[in-house]
């Protein structure tokens, strides 16, 4: 009777396999996350914002969660060779695709893109909340937003401003200010953004939308002259510098956000087990302290809030591009 037994035992095991595969279910559990290192996938070069707090959140997941994480940088293709990297992994969160508004316009700006930011990412968290500041060579007359808005149309085409390349927030931010300003002036993109700021510096380009932690110093030491940093409130990094809104340009508010996602099809768990681990992170006042230094504030949140906010994001900019006619990256 024994091997009758063992032998329809062992038919009974894979008769359950089969309708386990057959029905979708796993034949066994889960292998516990991380399987391996954690990649936060960047794409912009080091020093640049989504790098930069993609290095500090990752050092405090080490230090607390006790994972292996490192910060990989994936530049160039308005964002999309970092989306693509994420996306040839397995889907099992041990890649993350750090994003920010470069990430949302993607879509409208390059032709004939390989993925769907709703249909092939799934949301984990959104980081953080920054803002631009708008600023000008010393040797524009211009000491304020409206000055700098009646130059413009005093001059059109005539003046030029910098980014640090197609797509940027320095770039978008900027055809969005020219939109709602009724102003024309020339996009100047930069390979490398130091040379964007080299340009500014030197007076060949007039302005420029940009990121607070470079131009800080700069700023202080009149190098520069800040018109108005592009959020709702003042900012401790520059408490002098009105907001767009004190100077009376409230629709021209812009978020310089970033925030992180995983391959479609990563188990739900997982991404509970990243969203929750960076939640707390954020939370930590020496990671707050470390984002204040760069002029960003901790954002935290569902995935479904991150997810949400992603799918405006991608509206609004296409829009901006529409609008602006800018002309897509070949």
């Amino acid at each position: 009777m024994t091997p009758h037994l063992s032998c329809r035992t062992s038919l009974l095991s894979v008769a359950t396999l089969a309708l386990l595969a057959a029905s979708g279910q796993p034949a066994a559990a889960q292998a516990p996350f991380p399987t391996g290192t954690v990649r936060f996938v960047a794409p912009f070069s080091a020093s640049t914002p989504p790098d930069i707090i993609s290095r500090i959140v990752s050092k405090e997941l080490t230090e607390t969660e006790g994972w292996r994480v490192i910060v990989e940088n994936r530049p160039g293709g308005v964002t999309t060779i970092a989306a693509t990297d994420v996306l040839t992994q397995p889907a099992d969160g041990n890649s993350l695709y750090a994003m920010s508004v470069p990430s949302a316009a993607a879509p409208s700006l390059v032709p004939n893109i390989s993925f769907d930011l709703d249909r092939d990412f799934d949301p984990v968290v959104k980081a953080t909340v920054s803002y631009n500041v708008l600023v000008v060579n010393p040797s524009v007359p211009a000491n304020t937003v409206a000055e700098l808005v009646a130059l413009l149309k005093s001059q059109p085409d005539k003046l030029t401003f910098s980014s640090g390349g197609f797509g940027t927030p320095a770039h978008l931010i900027g055809e969005q200010f020219k939109l709602q300003t009724g102003t024309r002036a020339q996009h100047v993109p930069y390979a490398q953004f130091p040379q964007a700021i080299g340009d500014l510096l030197n007076g060949t380009n007039a302005f420029m939308f940009i990121t607070m932690l470079p131009v800080v110093d700069l700023i202080k030491s009149g190098n520069l002259r800040a018109l108005a940093v592009t959020g709702p409130k003042r900012v401790p990094i520059l408490p002098d510098v009105p907001t767009i809104v004190e100077a009376g340009y409230p629709s021209l508010v812009v978020e310089d956000w970033t925030g992180f996602a995983v391959k479609h099809g990563t188990p739900k768990e997982t991404v509970a087990k990243l969203s929750a681990a960076i939640n707390k992170a954020l939370e930590k006042p020496s990671v707050r302290e470390a984002l204040a230094k760069i002029g960003a504030e901790p954002a935290g949140g569902t995935p479904e809030e991150f997810g949400r906010m992603v799918g405006k994001e991608v509206a609004h900019w296409h829009k901006v591009v529409a609008d602006a006619g800018i002309k897509v990256q070949q």
